[in-house]
């Protein structure tokens, strides 16, 4: 498996770009700190959540006092309130947020090689940012991320942030994460030093503006060739959904950044992944799902344990598990963007859970009677993976005729 680590370093050429655009017309090391400095103050918005060492700060303030040994510093403050100074380049800020990219390039400056975020911990173990008291209104509707989700509770970030709170309400059984909840909040308090909240669940929708992520990288692999695929016997005509695919010509071909947070790549045991598929098989579907939603409540971005989720809740409550899949699908799409004419061969593992996303999608569509959307699902699942290794262009023929889900069941 070529699975990718989370991917925190950005692009070499877009932060060496960055230095370039900073730095032009500075003469001098203490000019160009200056300039490292104007660009901070510019273009992060402080405070800024962030992590030193592993550790939940908040970044208050960015400075450079002259000194060029000393370079940029930034003052922190602590969840219990209390600050000191350290070194800007020690400061880790999330990926999706403006510092990251500004400290890579400013660490790419000085000599250093990128740092570590906390993200590379098994889910769980990361030390999270936790909501203060005065992040929460208690006199009127509040908005939350939704990361995780238990029988009766939710962990939950507040919209552009990092800081984290738990929901417990009744009215949380059918959310999913990555969704972004209205909540009428009744009451606020901490346990062992995390913040909790009740209340009820207003409404829920799906905003990728909210989740605030980083795109998953699109890695090229060369070219697909139509002329280097089997589309059947000699003496067979070729199959009508393929025509166009072919008629289309040679396409880029690419394999998407694949996130499985806290994975040891090295180690081909220790994938979360497999083992949620082992607790389902064995009937533990409670464990399989707590595994799947600690995931997701690492990293948004797995892409896997959004349509493994939707595994687990398709046979008996379908729509539910299109928005398992659709979030996941929607999250690969924000890497892909509105004109993507490539493909993503299966046989390039890392594509895989984006498809797997992208057909589950289009079989809850399906089986709630949305025709003519699952049919554009299906022929989308074609073009970007032609082999069609998930039976696509099968489904296509009973979503076309409009045959019910059950019918294909009873043919199958």
């Amino acid at each position: 498996m070529t699975r990718q680590p989370n991917n925190r370093h950005g692009n070499s050429r877009s932060v060496d770009a960055l230095i370039d655009e900073i730095l032009v017309d500075t003469c001098g090391e203490d000019e160009e700190l200056w300039a490292f400095h104007q660009v901070f103050a510019d273009e992060v918005r402080l405070p800024a959540d962030a992590f030193v060492i592993g550790e939940p700060v908040s970044v208050v303030k960015i400075d450079y006092d002259g000194n060029t040994r000393l370079g940029l510093t930034a003052r922190c403050r602590k969840q219990d309130g209390s600050s000191y100074v350290v070194a800007l380049v020690d400061v880790v800020f999330p990926e999706a947020a403006s510092g990251f990219l500004y400290v890579s390039a400013y660490r790419r400056w000085v000599g250093l090689p990128p740092l570590a975020g906390p993200g590379e911990q098994k889910p769980g173990q990361q030390r999270r940012h936790k909501a203060a008291d005065e992040d929460i209104d208690l006199s009127g509707p509040v908005e939350l991320v939704v990361l995780s989700v238990k029988k009766k509770a939710a962990r939950c970030r507040l919209p552009g942030t990092e800081r984290q709170i738990t929901l417990r309400s009744s009215d949380i059984a059918d959310i999913v994460p990555g969704e972004t909840i209205t909540v009428q909040p009744r009451k606020r308090w901490r346990f062992a030093g995390h913040p909790y909240l009740s209340g009820k669940v207003l409404s829920q929708r799906l905003d990728l503006y909210n989740l605030a992520l980083k795109p998953l990288q699109l890695h090229h692999r060369g070219t697909w060739d139509p002329d280097e695929e089997y589309w059947g016997e000699p003496d067979e005509p070729i199959p009508h959904w393929a025509r166009p695919i072919i008629a289309r010509g040679p396409r880029p071909l690419f394999e998407m950044e694949q996130i499985i947070p806290g994975c040891d790549l090295d180690d081909p045991f220790d994938d979360p992944i497999i083992q949620s598929n082992d607790l389902k098989a064995a009937g533990d579907l409670d464990g399989a799902r707590s595994l799947l939603m600690g995931l997701l409540s690492a990293d948004l971005r797995c892409l896997d344990a959004h349509a493994h989720l939707g595994n687990l809740v398709l046979d008996y409550r379908p729509e539910v598990a299109k928005r398992h899949y659709e979030i996941g699908r929607r999250i690969g799409e924000l890497s892909l963007g509105q004109d993507f004419d490539g493909v993503l061969a299966w046989g390039l593992i890392d594509n895989r859970p984006y498809l797997r996303c992208l057909h589950g999608y289009g079989l809850c569509l399906w089986r709630l009677g949305q025709f003519q959307e699952a049919e554009k699902v299906f022929e989308r699942l074609l073009w970007l993976s032609p082999s069609d290794n998930l039976g696509a262009r099968f489904l296509l023929e009973f979503v076309r005729s409009k045959k019910s889900w059950e019918n294909y069941d009873d043919d199958g």
